[in-house]
């Protein structure tokens, strides 16, 4: 049975230093820790018209927001 991914997970994997890609109101983008509660958001792909920023910092708390409308979430392995 697989459990269901939860918000605690997630934000161990990030502090074990994981970046993380998810798709987020048709964007796709990459999260990462940078320190103690600080996190970046970096835009990887959008539609032509997109009025979401290319890089941002989230607390914590912001994360914890989006996180529920988090799509298709995946570690980035490096090997590309």
């Amino acid at each position: 049975m697989v459990d269901k991914y939860t918000f605690e997970m997630f934000w161990e994997d990030l502090n074990n230093g994981y970046k993380i890609y998810y798709n987020y109101m048709n964007c796709r983008y990459l999260i990462y820790k940078l320190q103690k509660n600080c996190y970046k958001n970096e835009l990887i792909k959008a539609p032509e018209k997109c009025p979401h920023p290319q890089n941002a910092i989230y607390t914590l708390k912001r994360v914890k927001e989006i996180f529920p409308f988090m799509e298709e979430i995946e570690y980035d392995t490096g090997l590309f």
